[in-house]
């Protein structure tokens, strides 16, 4: 009976391949979940066994044998490969591309599974006795056995870099000669030293005891409602302390790179384990040795962003999402899963618990509370002696504004300053100034391949879109009639950061956005400056709105919290609330009192009243009324039928075309609503429009796309578009 090897290749293709197995292969059949190299057309692909299978619907004669089994070992367990399965079934997204998003860049070009530790080097007896003077004609070798010598643990090869340009063949000389060793040690950080617990307020320690005394019984999702500076971290490490004393591991996600390294650095603090990281701001092969690790079970605690949620666990314990309404858990192209809702059902999968920490949970997570899916463990106070700030509202209809800064604010912040205390802007749009426009002529400077204005970037002198990354060089004049006046509109971080330096320069002044953290290591510097430094003035973007603990901040100022309340996208008003109860969580965090001033045209909104009293709950109800009222999530379920192409028609054409399929496939109570242009219909050279599909439950969307794909795909108006389906979508741009 032959053996026929079922792969998951990465290409667009919805579907699985079948190969005879590697002309040379001994052995009975591999094991699921392997890594195989295979001949695909013209070129040679790294796919993953599925399975091993006894028929194949293709003619045995037209089969192509692998090329090699790259692995052992799977480098997919049956849970994890489980679980990819079903995402691409319920994303309907095809199985290889799947698969390729789960595993690190270097296993996807086939790299070997083997762990590499950090290498250490050390002076051997004889190095250690040996007199200097008789190495005085090799100066290199001196430096470096001078160093070794002074270091009683040994030295890296890290911190050998830093100070010996070239070490390396000095190093091997004096290893030849017997002066020196080296061996490798487990490259994940673990505390030197473990600091005790915090003193636990009586709702922190509910919490804790909560979880602790129901961890064994498997599967439980808790919802841990903690206002703004409540002790959420302090209950994830009790928690994750007691997980570890079992001999399990920990996933715990954030939604931004900016809080790996100060939730790294209170983990270290406190728990007795390896720590393994795993972010987009890591090298591939950084990334690599961590899933390695992750996945060999070396590594008890695992902190990632969002693709971390497909890390291997070899000992499973407990799942905790920290700032589970961040949008950041959805990706947004491509494979456009949610890691918030892969984590609960992985839980579920592996029957463990699963923490979901927010000040303003999402009101998907707030509606399954509700219907007793969830458990709600409340944490309604600061910890500590740390009180709420103050939040007040600062009407700006007809007040004089510096730099998009009102006269109050500017008066609130000197007084705060001159108390020793930090304060923090904050504004959403980074760059110097959104729009640059000619006073003569009116001529505005366009993205030439998006729907939206370029930003002008005054540090480099550039215009750049934040949508397609388009940059060029600022005018001196206008293209269009030659004026050079050109005024440049609106305000962004760079320009509140150079009016900051101007009005308040006894002060130092640190800007946190995109632009002012790309270099790597950039994030951590800032944090430490702002931890280190007592007068400062912080201004930055959403980055200093997650999660950040900043001691000596006791004023934030919103300087447009607008936005968000006449939004064509109905999860607007959601957001706004979550933000300026995050931004406002900044204020006020330790012994000193904080405020909160939000800059407004609109000081009159009932929105803002219960933000206004810190009271989330009550304005979510209003929101989950609302939603109830207009058959919006969570009360149904919507998917997203996105195309795009260099043309304006094709779009359109495929989504009639698309629709009609649908239609005869749908249930009475399914319905279709479109196609129509994108909101920003032209974004990076390409046509955007979509169609949407709202159904009661997702049983209905699931059989309508089930059975409504192949159609939509052999149909010839596809081959003129790239198009995709994003399930449970968060932005409806």
């Amino acid at each position: 009976m032959n053996n026929y090897l079922r792969i998951a290749i990465p290409t667009p293709l919805r579907r699985y391949f079948d190969y005879l197995v590697p002309a040379n292969f001994q052995a009975k059949h591999p094991p699921a979940g392997v890594r195989i190299k295979v001949p695909f057309g013209r070129q040679t692909l790294i796919g993953i066994l599925l399975d091993v299978v006894h028929e194949t619907n293709v003619p045995v004669q037209k089969l192509k044998h692998a090329i090699e089994i790259l692995d052992e070992k799977p480098v997919f367990d049956t849970e994890l490969l489980q679980l990819l399965r079903w995402c691409s079934m319920y994303y309907h997204y095809p199985i290889g591309e799947v698969m390729q998003n789960a595993l690190p860049v270097k296993l996807r070009q086939g790299a070997s599974t083997h762990i590499k530790g950090i290498r250490r080097w050390q002076l051997t007896p004889e190095g250690q006795q040996l007199d200097l003077l008789s190495l005085k004609r090799a100066a290199k070798q001196v430096a470096l056995m001078g160093d070794l010598k002074q270091s009683t643990s040994g030295l890296l090869d890290s911190q050998l870099s830093e100070h010996h340009v070239g070490w390396r063949p000095v190093m091997k000389r004096l290893q030849e000669k017997g002066l020196v060793e080296s061996f490798e040690e487990n490259a994940l950080p673990i505390a030197q030293t473990i600091t005790s617990a915090h003193k636990l307020n009586h709702d922190q320690r509910h919490a804790i005891n909560r979880v602790i005394e129901q961890k064994d019984d498997g599967f439980h999702a808790y919802v841990l409602e903690g206002v703004t500076g409540s002790g959420k971290t302090e209950v994830y490490l009790q928690v994750i302390a007691d997980v570890l004393k079992q001999g399990k591991q920990a996933l715990v996600l954030v939604p931004e790179i900016g809080l790996t390294p100060q939730l790294m650095d209170r983990f270290l603090q406190r728990l007795d384990g390896r720590i393994a990281i795993m972010h987009s701001g890591l090298n591939d092969e950084e990334r690599l040795q961590a899933w390695l690790h992750t996945q060999a079970g070396s590594a008890d605690v695992i902190i990632g962003t969002r693709s971390a949620v497909f890390s291997p666990l070899l000992r499973p314990g407990i799942i905790i999402i920290d700032e589970e309404h961040d949008l950041s858990f959805k990706q947004q192209d491509g494979f456009r899963y949610s890691a918030r809702d892969l984590a609960v059902k992985r839980a579920r999968d592996l029957n463990i618990p699963i923490i979901l920490g927010s000040a303003t949970p999402s009101l998907e997570t707030l509606y399954n509370a509700l219907q007793g899916r969830y458990e709600t463990l409340l944490l309604p106070e600061r910890a500590g002696n740390a009180k709420p700030p103050t939040i007040s509202l600062l009407d700006v209809r007809s007040q004089k504004m510096e730099h998009g800064v009102s006269a109050q604010l500017l008066h609130k912040m000197k007084e705060h300053l001159e108390n020793d205390s930090q304060v923090l802007l904050f504004l959403n749009r980074r760059g110097y100034a959104p729009v640059l426009m000619c006073h003569e002529c009116g001529w505005h400077a366009l993205c030439p391949r998006c729907d939206a204005h370029m930003t002008l970037h005054q540090s480099n002198s550039q215009l750049r879109c934040h949508h397609c990354g388009t940059e060029q060089y600022k005018p001196s004049a206008c293209p269009k009639c030659k004026c050079d006046d050109l005024l440049q509109m609106g305000f962004g971080t760079e320009r509140i950061e150079h009016a900051l330096n101007e009005l308040f320069p006894q002060y130092q002044v640190i800007r946190i956005d995109r632009d002012s953290t790309r270099r790597k290591g950039s994030m951590e510097k800032l944090l430490n400056e702002i931890n280190n430094g007592k007068r400062q003035i912080l201004i930055g973007t959403q980055m200093l709105a997650k999660g950040h603990h900043f001691p000596n901040v006791t004023l934030v100022g919103m300087l447009n919290a607008d936005h968000g309340l006449y939004s064509s996208d109905f999860r607007a008003s959601e957001r706004m609330g979550q933000l300026i109860l995050q931004v406002a969580g900044r204020a006020g965090r330790e012994e000193k009192e904080g405020e909160v001033l939000i800059q407004t045209h609109h000081a009159d909104h009932p929105l803002f009243k219960p933000l206004l009293k810190h009271d989330y709950p009550g304005f979510a109800k209003a929101l989950i009324e609302e939603r109830q009222q207009t058959e919006l999530p969570p009360f149904t379920h919507l998917a997203l039928l996105r195309a795009e192409a260099v043309d304006q028609q094709s779009p359109m054409v495929f989504l009639e075309q698309a629709r009609l399929l649908l239609e005869q496939n749908k249930q009475n109570d399914v319905l279709l609503i479109g196609p129509f242009p994108a909101l920003m219909e032209r974004r990076a050279g390409r046509y955007r429009a979509q169609l949407l599909v709202q159904a009661n439950n997702r049983k209905q969307l699931q059989t309508l796309f089930a059975s409504s794909i192949p159609q939509i795909e052999i149909d010839k108006t596809a081959k003129k578009v790239r198009w995709s389906i994003d399930i449970d979508p968060m932005d409806l741009m």
